[in-house]
């Protein structure tokens, strides 16, 4: 029994194993595609190599002599390759934008905490120097009050003692002035002359006092006079001479004249 067997053109099986060959390659690009994306989504990042070749796939154009008109069982239609990728695939750019993003707010909010915490720091700085300020104000007031208190308290106590001095100038006034009109009432002086300076004290350069007691009669005249221990040798005859010359109004009681002992005069001898 004999067979027939029918082979297809040369060409033709050619072209099927160039087609099969497209869909395998098509098919591991698309699951090392599955692959890296699987990887990627279990938070795999690949590492960028600068210095890396990329693998290229190559292809070869085979020009075949044309098929010889026989009929041929219909070829079912394959789908078109999927085209190659060449080169690795590149990492997504979403994770390092949002990195960038993150690195970029923690800086600006370190940025905002430093800028803050100058702040409060130069706030505390003034508030510590308006508050010695306050403080050196408040002592350098208490001081010139004190000041102005103690002014007032040595016025005060200059005024009392000048008060005091007048009022007791003014009961010394009226204490000579009673004397005065007292002394008027018993005799009053007419005429008193100063005595001559010796001239032996005068040349010696001498000074002093003399005091002289006297009586004044009823008519004014100086009676009895003597000096007393208080008198410098040479200021008793002169002091006596001029007491002898005293001429005094007479003391009047009850209408007549009455004597006045123990009058006292005292000279003085300076020398101009």
């Amino acid at each position: 029994m004999s067979s027939l067997s029918v082979m297809p053109p040369t060409n033709c099986l050619a072209e099927h194993g160039a087609w099969r060959g497209r869909v395998g390659a098509a098919g591991v690009a698309l699951a090392l595609h599955a692959g890296v994306l699987g990887l990627l989504l279990h938070g795999w990042t690949p590492a960028l190599e600068t210095a890396g070749v990329p693998e290229v796939m190559r292809t070869q154009l085979v020009s075949l002599p044309p098929p010889v008109e026989q009929a041929a069982p219909p070829v079912a239609a394959e789908p078109p390759p999927a085209e190659p990728v060449i080169g690795a695939a590149e990492p997504p750019v979403e994770p390092q934008a949002r990195q960038l993003e993150q690195a970029e707010l923690a800086f600006k909010r370190a940025e905002q905490q430093r800028l803050e915490a100058e702040r409060v720091k130069r706030e505390q700085a003034r508030e510590r120097r308006e508050q010695a300020e306050r403080e050196r104000q408040e002592r350098l007031r208490e001081e010139r009050l004190a000041l102005q208190a103690q002014a007032r308290a040595e016025a005060q106590a200059q005024a009392r003692a000048e008060a005091e001095r007048q009022a007791a100038a003014a009961a010394a006034e009226r204490a000579r002035r009673d004397a005065e009109a007292l002394a008027s009432r018993r005799y009053l002086p007419i005429e008193k002359k100063a005595p001559a300076y010796p001239a032996r004290a005068l040349d010696r350069g001498l000074e002093g006092s003399c005091t002289v007691a006297y009586a004044v009669n009823a008519q004014g005249r100086i009676e009895h006079p003597r000096a007393l221990d208080d008198c410098h040798p040479l200021f008793v005859q002169p002091s006596l001479t001029a007491a002898r010359s005293f001429r005094y109004r007479p003391r009047i009681i009850d209408g007549r004249a009455v004597a006045v002992p123990e009058v006292r005069n005292t000279f003085h001898y300076r020398i101009q």
